[in-house]
């Protein structure tokens, strides 16, 4: 799901949760407000945090270990999880500018 996608889908009423899997340290750099911070590493012992009923989004930098934790999910059972194509450096692209990329 592209950040455009994401914010069409949520302007239209859709619950998704967003969840950024990048490190605490990338978050002081880029942060996109209202999501569930859960670092990639800690993600296989905080799945009880994580409902599997809930339609989730995965965010990190540039896709790929978002797409590694979607993957991941799916593989547990979750069935409503995508993965942010590009990551925070494309929602600075086509959501907010103002986003710092690094």
């Amino acid at each position: 799901m592209t950040p455009s996608q994401y914010q069409a889908r949520r302007e239209a009423g859709d619950a998704l949760l967003l969840v950024d899997v990048r490190e605490a340290w990338e978050l002081d750099v880029a942060n996109v407000p209202g999501t569930v911070h859960i670092p990639m590493g800690d993600i296989p012992g905080r799945l009880a945090e994580l409902d599997p009923d809930t339609q989730m989004v995965i965010l990190c930098r540039s896709g790929a270990r978002s797409g590694q934790v979607a993957s991941f999910l799916q593989q547990k059972g979750y069935q409503a999880v995508w993965n942010l194509k590009g990551g925070i450096l494309a929602w600075s692209d086509e959501i907010d500018p103002n986003i710092p990329k690094y």
